[in-house]
């Protein structure tokens, strides 16, 4: 998908000798102005560097990450950028966007929503996978070399896009992912309104799903805090876990002690993440 996008810079900070930029541009997809976040590293000032994507959780933006997560650092001392999208169509109004944390606004599932009024605005898989990609290629100096990564409703984002693209991310890890959102109250109560009564529909959207398909042979490395308050109800690590084990599908899940579903657990862990995915991308493919 090819796109002639114009960017409008929203700021720019200097950060550990890279810079941390938000654009804002029309997108295509959803059908309204957005804004993402870049960090670039030093190395992109000389080069083209590998790219992790970073798909943020429920009632998150664009800056979540970049302000909490302390990646930074790292990295700029391995020469990786990061992209971070928003995490829905913003500004769209349409009746019942606002009315709660964890539909519409800020809780866009990262699938292409086909029940109106949510297929005019709500298509983040088409966003993240074509749109922005594109748009990143044509701005940035990125080496094509791509990996992703997420954090709860983004980290089911992140599973899925990975299981459902075969070789398009060098790597794949999540932090406290929803992995059977097809049984998660989360993940029905979107996948109702989004994609309708249809659960053949929800399946393409789901990892354990697809894991069980054999969508994918693409190791999984998944972070899960003990003390995530949303553990037992809304995330049930224990079923990826049993699904791999299954379909002998390569995964490392660490579970955490003491550690709950914040940024804090995200900070602790997000320097180990960032390395092996650089790992990765270092590899031919």
């Amino acid at each position: 998908m090819t796109i002639s996008e114009s960017l409008e810079l929203v700021s720019a900070t200097k950060s550990f000798g890279g810079w941390l930029k938000r654009y804002k541009h029309h997108s295509r997809a959803l059908d309204c102005d957005m804004i993402f976040a870049i960090y670039l590293p030093p190395q992109a000032e000389t080069e083209k560097v590998p790219l992790l994507w970073w798909l943020s959780g429920l009632t998150c933006n664009d800056e979540n990450f970049m302000q909490k997560a302390g990646a930074q650092r790292v990295a700029a001392e391995l020469g990786m950028a990061i992209i971070c999208p928003d995490t829905s169509p913003r500004g769209t109004d349409l009746p019942g966007e606002h009315d709660s944390y964890d539909f519409g606004s800020g809780a866009g599932f990262y699938v292409n929503a086909n029940q109106a009024p949510w297929s005019k605005h709500y298509r983040m898989y088409d966003y993240v996978t074509e749109e922005l990609p594109s748009v990143a290629r044509q701005h940035f100096p990125l080496n094509g070399r791509e990996a992703i990564s997420g954090h709860s409703m983004g980290g089911h984002g992140a599973l899925v896009l990975a299981l459902r693209q075969p070789g398009r991310y060098a790597s794949v890890s999540a932090f406290a992912p929803v992995v059977n959102p097809i049984v998660s109250p989360w993940g029905q109560k979107a996948f109702t309104a989004y994609l309708g009564e249809d659960h053949g529909k929800w399946t393409q959207y789901d990892a354990c799903e697809l894991i069980a398909k054999g969508a994918s042979r693409q190791p999984l490395f998944i972070d899960q805090g003990e003390a995530d308050n949303f553990l037992d109800e809304q995330l049930m690590p224990e079923r990826i876990e049993a699904t791999c084990e299954e379909h002998d599908h390569p995964l490392t899940l660490r579970r955490q002690p003491g550690y709950d579903h914040s940024y804090f657990f995200i900070a602790t862990f997000i320097e180990e993440h960032l390395r092996y995915h650089a790992k990765h991308l270092q590899r031919k493919r």
